[in-house]
């Protein structure tokens, strides 16, 4: 029988890409998100790439039909293996300038979301003892940035429950895997539909992945027990930074993060957001950002193949202690020739 994984935010961006990795291996792929067009759309790709796909509409910010689409994969097709939740809702805009409903809706959405979808993945895997739970995630859980304090919050929230939760799994001696993956930026829709007071149009921070790389990074996730996994050197760079260097930072965003986050086009005065309704129409996995969006990882590749990583460089370390201690006697001669003298 055919594995089966879930995915939340399948109709476009991460999610879908997500989606349609699941399916070249050969998976059944439960899509959920709110959009009809976009999951008919990532239906056809799942099913193009070699696998099932069931699309259900589906908003994750309402428990009751995240429960209900669980209910119904289980009933239709069998026990989950593996959920990912990726859903998420951003706003592009200062902190004073949010209005606080639409500040709660991003927060319901994105965070809410994944607890929910984690409640009813969490409740059908641990009396069984298997399957995998995928927290998408982003560098923002650890440096936040300007005009995304909504989506940062949320993230960060993710975060802290994730940990709060692994540990009692732990406690439990449950065997369910538990994963939160951090992004970089990605060249996905959600800068052409998020909610936005800025006056030109929304772009990622930094450098720019193509969602294939995540995708390729959350399915790796699902098959190995790993805590977190820091997808792109970006993510690596912001983790760390913020843990050395947390107000030299602040003040570098405060200067470069606001332009840093905007296009040189104005935004349109009919700009359709997704924040309370989807967009019409299918988005696919990629943004605008196709001509300046890197297909591969690199640092992907040394995080997901670590000892092959340590194998290479042990030649790398064996030279340079061989360098360092015919230094070290080349020292010693020339010190004892001196005193000789």
């Amino acid at each position: 029988m055919n594995r089966i994984a879930v995915v939340t935010g399948a109709s476009a961006g991460v999610g879908r890409a997500t989606a349609v990795e699941f399916a070249r291996h050969g998976w059944r792929v439960a899509l959920l998100a709110r959009g009809v067009d976009g999951l008919e759309g990532a239906r056809r790709d799942v099913e193009a790439a070699g696998g099932k796909a069931m699309a259900i509409p589906t908003d994750v910010a309402d428990h009751a039909q995240v429960e209900a689409a669980a209910e119904r994969i289980e009933r239709e097709w069998g026990p989950i293996d593996v959920w990912v939740n990726d859903a998420m809702a951003t706003i592009f805009c200062e902190f004073l300038d949010i209005a606080p409903e639409d500040f709660r809706r991003a927060t319901e959405v994105t965070y809410l979301g994944t607890v929910y979808g984690t409640l009813a993945a969490l409740k059908r895997m641990k009396p069984r003892n298997r399957g995998a739970i995928i927290q998408v995630g982003s560098a923002l859980a650890y440096r936040s940035i300007p005009l995304q304090s909504a989506y940062c919050g949320a993230k960060s929230a993710i975060r802290g429950f994730t940990d709060s939760l692994r540990s009692e799994l732990i406690h439990d001696r449950c065997d369910v895997g538990l994963t939160m993956v951090q992004l970089s930026a990605f060249n996905t829709p959600q800068f052409d539909w998020g909610r936005t007071c800025m006056p030109n149009q929304p772009k990622p921070l930094g450098k720019i992945f193509q969602p294939e790389v995540a995708a390729r990074g959350i399915y790796w996730a699902a098959q190995h027990r790993r805590r977190e996994l820091w997808l792109g050197w970006p993510a690596a760079q912001a983790i760390l930074g913020t843990r050395l260097i947390p107000g030299l930072l602040d003040r570098y965003l405060a200067r470069a993060a606001y332009g840093g986050q905007q296009s040189d086009k104005p935004v349109s005065p009919d700009r359709r957001d997704n924040l309370y309704q989807p967009v019409p129409g299918d988005h696919g996995a990629h943004g605008r950002f196709d001509d300046q969006a890197i297909p591969d990882s690199a640092q992907l590749h040394l995080v997901t193949h670590r000892w092959l990583t340590l194998a290479a460089g042990l030649p790398i370390l064996a030279l340079g202690l061989l360098a360092a201690r015919g230094s070290a006697r080349g020292s010693k001669k020339r010190a004892s020739r001196l005193l000789k003298r």
